[in-house]
């Protein structure tokens, strides 16, 4: 599974609403000069990230964009789901089991391409905007490793 460009942006820009939470909305402008986004792109992604729910605009002077949530409950996984879709390994059926498969195993890897894109989900579904937020304020360690994630489960 790879993340997309389109969701690596939208967690940055979500990840800059929840640094900088103040009562007021941050405008489009603002957060693509704090994250180094392009702006056109960013108002694109602000729009799926709001059509999920995950944020609100306030229109007009003073107007911009607000985290809909507390930080603490905006999740990783749900931030990418909302930009780029269902977090998988791939576009695969389900497999047959019991023994039922009859092109040579491949159920076997249908199975494991979904418990990869299972993992991914559990991994992403594991981080906060809080979270990140506190990493990044150096107050939590970083994700160094599979222990960090084997330790938050």
């Amino acid at each position: 599974m790879r993340v997309s460009t389109r969701g690596d942006y939208a967690a940055r820009a979500l990840l800059s609403l929840a640094l900088h939470t103040e009562d007021a909305p941050t405008s489009v402008r603002e957060i693509a000069e704090r994250t180094a986004l392009p702006q056109p792109y960013l108002e694109q992604i602000l729009l799926a990230v709001k059509g999920a729910g995950i944020v609100r605009s306030k229109r007009g002077v003073g107007g911009g964009y607000v985290l809909a949530r507390d930080p603490s409950e905006i999740r990783l996984s749900e931030i990418v789901r909302a930009v780029d879709g269902p977090i998988t390994a791939g576009d695969f059926s389900e497999p047959h089991t019991d023994g039922a498969c009859d092109h040579e195993g491949q159920c076997v890897l249908l199975s494991i391409w979904g418990a990869a894109g299972s993992h991914m989900r559990d991994f992403l579904d594991s981080f906060t905007l809080a979270d990140i937020a506190a990493m990044s304020r150096g107050q939590a360690p970083w994700p160094a490793a599979e222990e960090f994630y084997r330790a938050r489960k």
